[in-house]
């Protein structure tokens, strides 16, 4: 345990994986030091163990968690996962939790995350770097998510960048009206899993993250 925070804060790898039973510090300990670490929270940690735990593990910020004995192929891909492919989503969400889970979710992907507390800080983020994705709130102060949407389709520079709604509310035939086909995809508070977000994110981002072929 000590050894690893040591060697974590020296190399800063892209991910760890962490055994939970190990002597002198487990392996909780372990990953809550290294979330309370601002320079290490960011790394992906990978929980290995004989017990059956998801849940403790993915509270206290692990971001997958393996089951012993380990099959080397799953292990492989779960760490894949975490090669940067270059995308950049912004979340615009007034909820400072909110904002935080969906951070976590995207930065165990590889993404880079810039976050926003309402519309109009959402298009002051993007005139100062354009992101691949936008995860878009409704209800905010300042500026509504309805808004921003119509903001930030109004300037030809940001109209290809996809919009996802992750909103608590149920869209009314005007709220659908406002949102005009801004947006790509709406997902309701508490009725979505973490699997199902990321695999609409993945398929959105897909065909703008992919390299273009020969002579393309």
């Amino acid at each position: 345990g000590p050894s690893g925070l040591a060697l974590a804060r020296a190399s800063r790898p892209d991910a760890i994986t962490l055994d939970v039973l190990m002597p002198s510090m487990d392996g909780w300990g372990v990953l809550a030091a290294l979330k309370a670490e601002p320079a290490l929270a960011d790394i992906p940690v990978i929980m290995v163990s004989v017990m059956e735990d998801r849940n403790l593990g993915f509270a206290l910020g692990a971001s997958e968690y393996v089951t012993k004995p380990i099959d080397r192929e799953h292990l492989r891909r779960i760490v894949g996962r975490y090669r940067r492919d270059g995308a950049r989503v912004l979340v615009v969400e007034d909820d400072p939790a909110t904002r935080e889970l969906l951070r976590r979710y995207l930065e165990a992907e590889g993404w880079a995350v810039d976050e926003a507390e309402n519309g109009e800080a959402g298009l002051a983020a993007v005139r100062h770097r354009l992101p691949t994705l936008v995860l878009l709130d409704l209800m905010m102060p300042v500026m509504d998510g309805c808004q921003f949407a119509a903001e930030l389709r109004k300037n030809p520079d940001w109209g290809a960048v996809p919009v996802v709604v992750i909103t608590a509310k149920d869209l009314t035939p005007e709220d659908r009206r406002a949102l005009n086909g801004d947006v790509q995809a709406v997902f309701q508070k508490g009725a979505f899993s973490r699997e199902q977000l990321l695999r609409e994110l993945h398929d959105l981002l897909r065909p703008i993250t992919a390299p273009s072929g020969p002579g393309r």
